[in-house]
């Protein structure tokens, strides 16, 4: 097989169960008062990238693309002022303000709905939240989960390359989200790929305020797109320890701090919020059995060892890292193994922002 060959291979494996399904008027003003406030009363909240990676080589796992030829990467080049917190995680809300907003049966029989299936379960919900913002992720996978490999027990890059593999279809854990955006600015919508990263993208044309999609984002290259004024975009200061919170002077305004200074203040208008409500799914009683009881579990370590016999059987040298879950080069060379190349077509009024190269 060329390389071309497998690349289009592996792109036929990154397309959703079904097209995201466009949905309006999603929560109640109430619910959504009660969203901001767990944001306002339970913060500081972190930047995404400083949660979930610990170098650029597990970054670029989860995205398309791999990385430049011949340069250093540094997560630097991708740090954008957006910041996460989890409202529920483990089938369980964390803030009793917000349990009818997990325990939605309106969004479990839509997850049912989208895949035909007899059961499912609140899994998780988080929020995003940004001011102005640019975004310079060229189109990603969110982390899937397995029986045995899952989001809550194993690294995002790890369970983004098996996606990205196909060869744990039988493992995979079948998923739907309903994801919400709160968003005034005119010009940012939502770009996704549902027929693969090769084709022609589609987007959830903005203004996108309380509109939202039910999909399966694990196995489709999606990515947000950049909201409010170009050069409030990256606010100076910005650093991996940057935070968000509600300003304690004023209920309506929201800061970003690093350290004890403030570098940027927003009021909500300005922001960019983000709910994503993820259900797992069961297509019958068997399934549903089999992915609780562990009788039919992958471990991380055979995981890995059949993505390295498959890379191998391709005729790509890699070598048996003695630590695989943190080892750079490793993931790098696995991720490379299985990369389409990513997403090549964007919407004209959605292309991606350059990265944040620090030219000293």
């Amino acid at each position: 097989m060329t390389t071309q060959e497998r690349k289009e291979a592996l792109a036929r494996v990154l397309r959703p169960a079904s097209p995201p399904r466009e949905i309006d008027n999603v929560y109640s003003q109430d619910q959504l008062e009660r969203l901001l406030g767990v944001v306002r009363d339970h913060g500081p909240w972190k930047l995404i990238l400083a949660q979930h990676f610990a170098s650029p080589q597990e970054l670029l796992a989860t995205m398309s693309g791999g990385s430049p030829e011949g340069q250093d990467i540094s997560l630097d080049w991708f740090m954008t002022p957006t910041f996460r917190g989890f409202y529920a995680n483990y089938s369980a809300a964390l803030y009793p303000e917000i349990q009818d907003c997990f325990y939605n049966e309106r969004f479990l029989d839509m997850a049912k709905d989208y895949w035909g299936a007899k059961y499912a379960k609140p899994q998780m919900m988080l929020f995003n939240v940004n001011g102005p913002c640019g975004n310079t992720d060229p189109g990603h996978l969110d982390s899937p989960s397995f029986r045995g490999v899952r989001y809550e027990n194993s690294p995002t890059w790890l369970c983004s390359v098996m996606g990205k593999s196909g060869l744990f279809k039988d493992y995979l854990i079948k998923m739907a989200q309903v994801i919400t955006w709160f968003s005034h600015c005119p010009d940012s919508g939502f770009t996704f790929w549902p027929q693969g990263p090769m084709q022609p993208p589609q987007r959830l044309q903005p203004p996108i305020y309380n509109r939202g999609v039910v999909v399966q984002n694990e196995m489709m290259f999606h990515r947000g797109e950049a909201n409010g004024p170009l050069a409030q975009q990256r606010p100076d200061g910005l650093a991996f320890d940057s935070m968000f919170c509600g300003d304690p002077a004023d209920r309506d305004h929201w800061l970003l701090k690093t350290g004890d200074r403030v570098i940027a203040r927003h009021h909500t208008r300005e922001l960019r919020f983000l709910v994503h409500w993820s259900a797992e799914v069961f297509e019958d009683f068997d399934e549903l059995k089999k992915n609780m009881d562990g009788s039919d579990d992958l471990t991380q370590e055979r995981a890995i060892e059949m993505m390295i016999d498959d890379v191998r059987a391709q005729g790509i040298d890699i070598k048996t890292p003695s630590d695989p879950l943190h080892d750079a080069e490793f993931i790098q060379a696995l991720n490379a193994a299985y990369d389409t190349g990513g997403p090549t077509q964007y919407p004209e009024d959605a292309p991606v922002t350059p990265l944040y190269i620090d030219a000293a």
